[in-house]
């Protein structure tokens, strides 16, 4: 029989926690503000209305003789904060790991808080946010070869699980070399702090294992992995910025694949904004404009939100609104490399297109391509398969497709595009500014009147001639004759047409398949 009172018990609770919380750790907090970073308690609290937290008084769990003396005090939470909370008035399932708490590091409590939370989301539906900041799996506990068999545990499996099922978010805060860069590989939305590492070893083990020196800024620095590798899709000045980020993600995609995406209120570009598309883009063909311009001409106000938009430059994908509701966006980039598709380019956009098809956004592709991009360094780097990554994800996909040739739409790239007939496009229409042809117009003539062009009197006047000469079979009147486009539509227009095709298109396509299992993605 205990002498204590519910009141005694209660605060004996309540001590518990305080000594696990921020404000029983000041000094822990100090630290993790002296490097410009909120805690993890902190980063979730910014991100989450009613967060209810799993695990808050969680203990470690020895399983060598290295840890078997540690106490709840001496990992409090064991490292992860994790739980479920409210994003703009939606469930969300978080894990934030604590760098605070032995450098952030995963021993095998906080690794089971985090196939908790991963196991409500599958259950449940909910998003998946994880938040990192550590240097992944607690070495301490994985030397051992009895738990350390068990492999992750099934949290990749869950993860695996999730994919496509629910919108995976995971941000590297900090230090992210190892297992946060494992769970990023699956994920949808990976944003990084500046200062933050994104990879699959740290400096100190790629010494060892390969004699090789490097900064962890040169090994997966922000600079490298938005830039050059394209495995993070934002990068973002603070914690703060970084949070706002993955707030405004969400905002474009449903709860779950069985739930409709949030629309909000209609914002349609102003009249002037429409006009103006006239003079965005030049009727002259070698001439470059602002793919962002036209994007704003053509969707709603202010509703663009780019992913990866240091990576792959030739490219652009980003979620926007037409008449309030999401769609995705993939335009090729006259302002790098001239729109021309290569292997990384190609990777991006097809990735992107299978995120849209999964919850249920439709995409629209705004064309000006003059091909795929040619050379031994592009073979090298496997643009032959890549290039059919877009075409793939775009036939393979449910949604309403929405294609319209703003300029050129030249031989394999007009159709990796999606133009014509290429797809089940909903709306296939062009610009009075399109070309579209087998390949570029002064190419071809060079190929198919080279020794006609050298013979003559005049080479130069004879090329040109020739070239004019097949000006008016490639335009955009030709263009629709054959109804392999629906239609020759102006700039100013091209927003209502979109909303109308949206609005009357909206049954998911039910396409009939062969009878097989899955179709055979191209690498």
């Amino acid at each position: 029989m205990t002498d204590e009172s519910m009141a005694d018990l209660i605060e004996k609770v309540r001590q518990a926690k305080r000594a696990v919380e921020d404000a029983g750790r000041p000094e822990a907090v100090e630290k993790q503000h002296a490097q410009d970073k909120l805690t993890a308690r902190e980063r979730v609290d910014y991100l989450c209305e009613d967060f209810d937290e799993i695990g808050q008084l969680a203990a470690p769990a020895p399983t060598t003789p290295e840890t078997a003396d540690w106490e709840r005090e001496d990992a409090p939470a064991d490292g992860v904060i994790a739980g479920v909370g409210d994003v703009d008035g939606r469930p969300v399932a978080v894990a934030a790991t604590d760098f605070t708490v032995k450098g952030g590091s995963i021993g095998h409590t906080g690794g089971a808080k985090m196939r908790r939370v991963m196991e409500l989301a599958l259950e449940r539906g909910f998003p998946l946010i994880l938040l990192h900041d550590g240097g992944g799996h607690r070495i301490q506990e994985g030397l051992d070869a009895r738990p350390t068999a068990q492999g992750d545990g099934g949290i990749f499996r869950t993860q695996t699980k999730l994919s496509g099922w629910v919108p995976i978010v995971s941000a590297m805060m900090g230090p992210g070399f190892a297992a946060p860069t494992n769970f990023s590989a699956m994920a949808d939305f990976v944003p990084m702090v500046d200062g933050s590492t994104l990879g699959v070893a740290g400096p100190s083990l790629v010494k060892a294992a390969l004699g090789v020196d490097l900064s962890k800024e040169e090994l997966g620095g922000v600079d490298v992995q938005t830039a050059e590798t394209g495995m993070a899709d934002r990068a973002f000045p603070d914690d703060e910025a970084c949070l706002d980020g993955i707030r405004e993600f969400l905002s474009y995609l449903p709860r779950n694949a069985r739930r409709e995406p949030p629309a909000v209120d209609a914002a349609p570009p102003s009249e002037a904004t429409r006009t103006d598309l006239e003079d965005v883009m030049p009727a002259d063909p070698k001439k470059g404009y602002d793919i962002g311009a036209i994007i704003e001409g053509v969707t709603d106000e202010d509703s663009f939100f780019e992913l990866k938009p240091d990576f792959a430059r030739n490219i652009v994908t980003g979620f926007a609104r037409i008449d309030g509701n999401p769609v995705g966006v993939i335009a090729n980039n006259p302002r790098a490399m001239a729109g021309t598709i290569d292997a990384d380019a190609s990777i991006a956009s097809a990735r992107f297109a299978s995120l849209c098809d999964a919850f249920d956004l439709p995409i629209l592709t705004l064309e000006d391509v003059p091909g795929i991009l040619p050379g031994p360094d592009s073979e090298t780097d496997g643009v032959a398969r890549a290039a059919g990554k877009l075409p793939y994800e775009l036939n393979r996909a449910t949604v309403p497709i929405l294609n319209v040739v703003l300029r050129r739409g030249y031989g394999f790239g007009h159709v990796a595009m999606g133009g014509g007939e290429s797809v089940q496009n909903v709306l296939t229409a062009v610009w009075p500014t399109a070309e579209v042809a087998a390949m570029g117009i002064e190419g071809a003539v060079d190929v198919v009147h080279g020794r006609e062009i050298e013979a003559a009197e005049d080479p130069e006047a004879k090329r040109a001639e020739l070239v004019e000469f097949y000006k008016d079979r490639t335009d955009a009147i030709r263009a629709v004759e054959g109804v392999g486009m629906d239609a020759v539509i102006e700039p100013a227009d091209t927003y209502g047409w979109i909303r109308r095709a949206l609005d009357r298109y909206d049954e998911p396509r039910e396409e009939d398949w062969p009878p097989k299992k899955h179709s055979i993605n191209p690498w």
